[in-house]
């Protein structure tokens, strides 16, 4: 069994670098496409045996150290009772836009065994599948990112309409947040009893914030996921770590510090070894190359792997991830390559 990547995150020693990547299963990949020419994207995530073909297809191609189930942070919104499509070039469409008391009212805090069960069965299916050979990553969008989506019902530029509820209407914001948090909360504990082995709560929007209304808007509640993970965990004899990633990092690292997580996942904006400095040296960190540097020639795509392992070395842990996830339109070639050369160059 390669468990590189759970000893990184216990800040171990480890012979090794270990590295996954954000996106890791994904349409720069051919192998993905063909699976997708059979089925549209929500019907993929739906679909357990689907779901897990295109989770395994990196173990394979990439060689990388962990796997991270194939799914979506917006799975839970329909499950709270909300309408979610995905159309090819327009992203995400949610409706009704959660903007009032009416349509705060109608959202339920599920039951992820019974709304969810695809997600599980495809983590239940995919350890089977694994049979050890490395660990498998669960994961959630956190509450404030995935209100994003239910408030302006899909992408934004400026989060006009989330920021406006903050604002103007802060007990409906809090009653929205706390269904949402109750929600992931659950989805996080049911894929952890169903066998991920880590977890990682994706915070992509946490950067539209200042410090202070990061603290009080979107850190909060993940504070209040993350230490009922691990009250939960310890009932149940179980340490699984958890990892907390933030776009925009840089100007929240203090903040981010103080959420409770194992693994602080770092975006490329920020070199990481000034990251693991203001996170504190004893922790462990995850990142960050910029995903479009995979477009650069080998060696200076290697050149880069250097530095970030130069950088991440300050820290008690590293794990090896780009700032963000990997885009379509990246070479797989050199997508494999990167693989090679973190282990190669962090082998000791």
């Amino acid at each position: 069994m390669n468990d590189t990547f759970l000893k990184a995150c216990r800040g171990e020693d480890v012979s090794y670098t270990p590295i996954w990547i954000m996106r890791q299963a994904g349409r720069y990949l051919p192998e993905y496409r063909a699976v997708r020419g059979k089925a549209d994207f929500l019907t993929m995530c739906k679909t357990p045996g689907l779901a897990a073909e295109v989770t395994l297809q990196p173990i394979d191609i990439l060689k990388v150290d962990a796997a991270i189930l194939f799914s979506d942070i917006l799975i839970p919104c329909e499950a709270m009772g909300q309408g979610l499509e995905f159309h090819e070039g327009k992203g995400p469409l949610l409706a009704p836009a959660i903007r009032d008391e009416e349509t705060v009212r109608r959202l339920s805090v599920p039951d992820p065994e019974d709304k969810m069960r695809f997600v599980m069965d495809a983590v239940r299916l995919l350890r089977k599948e694994l049979s050890g050979r490395v660990p498998l990553i669960g994961f959630a969008g956190a509450p404030f990112t995935t209100a994003t989506y239910m408030i302006e019902g899909g992408t934004s530029k400026n989060f006009l309409n989330t920021k406006r509820m903050i604002y103007e209407n802060p007990a409906l914001y809090k009653t929205f947040m706390d269904k949402v948090t109750a929600t992931i909360t659950e989805y996080l504990k049911a894929q952890i009893a169903a066998g991920a082995q880590a977890v990682q709560i994706f915070d992509t929007w946490g950067g539209i914030f200042s410090p202070a209304d990061f603290r009080e808007h979107a850190l909060s509640y993940v504070k209040m996921i993350i230490r009922n993970l691990k009250e939960w965990m310890l009932s149940r004899g179980e340490t699984v770590p958890v990892i907390y990633f933030v776009g925009e990092t840089a100007g929240l690292l203090e903040e981010i510090r103080t959420s409770g997580a194992d693994v602080f996942g770092v975006d490329w904006r920020i070199d990481l070894d000034s990251a693991a400095a203001r996170l504190g040296n004893d922790v462990v960190v995850q990142g960050n190359l910029d995903p479009l540097s995979l477009f650069l020639p080998v060696n200076k795509i290697e050149e880069r792997v250097k530095d970030v392992l130069r950088r991440g070395a300050s820290a008690r842990g590293h794990i090896f991830n780009l700032g963000h996830g990997v885009v379509p339109q990246t070479p797989p070639e050199n997508v494999v390559a990167l693989v090679e050369m973190v282990h190669r160059l962090s082998k000791k």
